[in-house]
């Protein structure tokens, strides 16, 4: 099992951190977009196993569909999608911006010049922090329950490659 404790210590973020009693969701916590509009629980387990961490993702479903219609009952009548420049030329800074992505938190730091490309662009994957979490969790495991407890971690491996 994780720990809260432990997780923390890895900034493990979303669902993993949810199943070891975290209560934290950023849509919620720290509203972006429009989730301030929406009434949603954050599904919370306490015994941070692979089962509390199947239970999560099961909630969050569950949750995700009550959001659907939420947001579907409050669609604006008007054009499907706005009109944006096939180039963006973001302003000369410095920005960092993270999202409640369904694996954990999703963070941009972008440094521009004031081009159409950046000058610095990093990308922080939730998927490669948990799976920075998997050593810490597989001691005393069996072989067997070490392949369910990573893929408990639900890892999409293009977002570990470094």
């Amino acid at each position: 099992p994780l720990s809260a404790e432990t997780a923390l210590d890895y900034g493990i973020s979303g669902p993993i951190a949810r199943a070891s009693g975290i209560d934290y969701d950023m849509r919620r916590d720290e509203p972006y977009g429009i989730y301030d509009r929406f009434k949603f629980n954050v599904p919370v387990r306490k015994n941070g196993d692979t089962f509390d961490r199947y239970m999560v993702r099961l909630d969050e479903m569950a949750e995700s569909v009550k959001i659907l219609e939420q947001a579907y009952r409050d669609i604006p009548e008007g054009p499907v999608m706005a009109k944006v420049p096939k180039v963006i030329k973001p302003p000369a800074g410095e920005v960092f911006y993270r999202i409640e992505h369904s694996k954990g938190h999703f963070g941009f730091h972008i440094v521009s010049d004031g081009s159409n490309k950046p000058y610095r662009l990093r990308i922080y994957s939730p998927c490669f922090t948990n799976v920075a979490i998997f050593e810490e969790m597989a001691k005393g495991l069996h072989l067997q329950d070490a392949v369910v407890a990573f893929a408990s971690l639900d890892i999409i491996l293009g977002e570990i490659d470094r």
